[in-house]
């Protein structure tokens, strides 16, 4: 790619800017499999860790990076000669990078809005201008302090009415969570009531346009959210709809109330219709699917059968299967796909980390259509094959993961790839009169390991492993760490290589026994996590798993016995 300078680029821009045609797709269409008469072209190949992105009116493509430090946390790309592709990808953002969770790229009324985990900023952007150029702003900033555990991206949407909405996330799954310290149990009952719906756990209104903002500054709208990475407004009718990812951990947590199986499924992820005054239930309930209903978190009592018994909680205007992780929601205003597409909304799924021993399932995108401006409670698959790989044993075996949405000016459908950067430009030349056997391939893909609800038995990865060691990392590790020991190069550091773990064996004995919180070094990489304790297991269990990581990913160092778990047990 070239990396020419802003004034060259502006020319060069100017010079091609009558060449509007929308593009011809790849002749693999990047390698996604979409509805008849959809094409796609690759517009970049590796932009770098993308999260959201957006696409100015000139066509300019605008990506937020994940990255966890540094400057230029930011990617504008350019098409110079009107083939689709980006011709330039220009690094850039002076602004401090504070965690692996920055997610928003927006342009709204003439402002590039782009966020880290607890700031929003935004620039002008200036006609012609690939980088802008205008002063950074602080739009709104998170003054809390949170834990490594915390779901605090800052994804935002904009009304028609001047107001803008921001999600303030909650701990992982309850409100006992903010107890948790190593040396504590990671099954202590929730609060009641719990103390972190104040200032978390919902989504938050402010006025639109202001900067140098606090929470103070806005009010809360809704309560109940766990945890938000994906919002929207919907203009036709005037709503916002926010992607809400459920709870994690049920079988780990409890397994005597949950199956391998039900925490594959459950919860549901939720779309939801989000009115002020609404209360979705966190941290007392989830929603399930398959019951639809709320039903009683482990925490306060629930068992996996017993509904909340709060019928003033709000339900979710969509379920979705659990984990999938729905990272960006859309509504498409363009011209360019049938009018269809013009009552529903796209949602991408960046994919599951923790279904284990089931196949890890998402990894695409979805078209879910509405009906007077609410989903009709079916959706589609619209764009696959992002993962590259079926089944998906480990989060690491997919290729990429879609993370981002945004429309371009002639309606073409962007989406990013969050683990190259990849960009993907979807186009389509059907006819107008869209028939409904267009979508006949893509619903069969339905069938595949990484979207059916699997069977208990036979989509059991693991069932013909006996190997005690194996099964214990497989019930209560491989959810964070993956089956092959690779973490999931976000959260979760690996344990294949790992120095805490070919080290000294009673470092890593005590963190199984004790947990562990707060700034990590692994491999050269920092995290910033919790892992709770497992010092409910016996001694016995806590070796079988220790030994089995020490001698499993490549792997060769000593094994321990009971008699030396015992010995860090018993260390004060």
């Amino acid at each position: 790619m070239n990396h020419l300078s802003i004034g060259l680029l502006s020319i060069l821009f100017l010079a091609s800017a009558c060449n509007n045609k929308t593009p011809r797709g790849d002749a693999d269409n990047g390698g996604l499999f979409l509805p008849d008469g959809f094409e796609a072209l690759v517009v970049a190949d590796s932009s770098g860790p993308a999260r959201h992105l957006a696409v100015n009116a000139n066509g300019d493509v605008y990506v937020k990076l994940r990255i966890n430090k540094g400057d230029s946390g930011n990617v504008a790309m350019r098409d110079l000669d009107g083939d689709g592709r980006a011709d330039s990808i220009v690094r850039f953002g002076d602004y401090p990078n504070d965690g692996s969770l920055a997610t928003e790229m927006r342009i709204h009324d003439g402002y590039l809005y782009y966020s880290t985990e607890k700031v929003l900023y935004r620039q002008r952007l200036n006609p012609g201008e690939l980088i802008p150029t205008s002063p950074v702003e602080t739009v709104l900033t998170d003054d809390h302090p949170h834990g490594s555990h915390w779901h605090i991206t800052k994804p935002v949407a904009f009304d028609d009415r001047g107001n803008m909405y921001v999600p303030f996330g909650a701990p992982s799954n309850a409100c006992s969570d903010i107890s948790v310290t190593p040396g504590g149990t990671p099954r202590s009952p929730g609060l009641r009531p719990c103390p972190e719906r104040e200032l978390h756990g919902g989504i938050w209104k402010f006025p639109a346009g202001k900067t140098g903002m606090t929470q103070k500054d806005g009010v809360r709208y809704s309560t109940g959210v766990r945890s938000v990475v994906g919002i929207a407004w919907e203009p036709r009718h005037g709503r916002l709809f926010a992607m809400q990812h459920g709870r994690d951990n049920l079988h780990m947590l409890w397994p005597e109330r949950y199956s391998p199986w039900q925490n594959a499924i459950l919860p549901a992820e939720e779309m939801l219709e989000v009115k002020e005054g609404d209360d979705y239930g966190w941290p007392y309930a989830y929603f399930d699917q398959d019951k639809k209903a709320n039903m009683l978190a482990p925490e306060y009592g629930g068992d996996g059968h017993t509904p909340s018994g709060d019928t003033t909680l709000d339900l979710p205007a969509q379920a979705f299967p659990g984990h999938w992780a729905p990272n960006d929601i859309i509504f498409y205003q363009g011209s360019q796909f049938p009018a269809r597409y013009k009552e529903g909304a796209f949602v991408a799924f960046h994919g599951s980390t923790n279904r284990s021993p089931y196949p890890q399932a998402g990894y695409f995108v979805c078209f879910v259509p509405f009906s007077n401006g609410r989903p009709t409670g079916a959706w589609e698959v619209f764009a696959d094959g992002f993962a590259g790989v079926d089944t998906i044993v480990n989060t690491s075996d997919a290729k990429h993961r879609p993370m981002g949405l945004a429309e371009g000016p002639d309606g073409s459908l962007y989406v990013s790839d969050s683990r190259k950067g990849k960009v993907w430009r979807i186009m389509y030349r059907g006819p107008k009169d869209f028939d409904a056997s267009r979508l006949k391939g893509m619903e069969a893909r339905k069938s595949l390991p990484h979207l059916k609800t699997p069977d208990p038995m036979s989509d059991n990865l693991f069932r013909e492993k006996p190997v005690p060691g194996a099964k214990l990392y497989n019930t209560y590790c491989a959810s964070c760490h993956q089956r092959d020991g690779k973490g999931d190069e976000l959260r979760f550091p690996p344990l294949a290589g790992s120095e805490w773990v070919n080290g000294d064996p009673a470092r890593l004995v005590s963190i199984m026994i004790n947990g562990a919180q707060g700034p990590m070094q692994v491999a050269g990489k920092s995290y910033n996590n919790i892992m709770p304790p497992f010092g409910f297991l016996r001694d016995e269990d806590i070796t079988e798993v220790v030994n089995h990581i020490r001698s499993s990913f490549g792997n060769q160092a000593a094994p321990v016995t009971p008699k030396d778990v015992s010995a860090v047990r018993g260390m004060k």
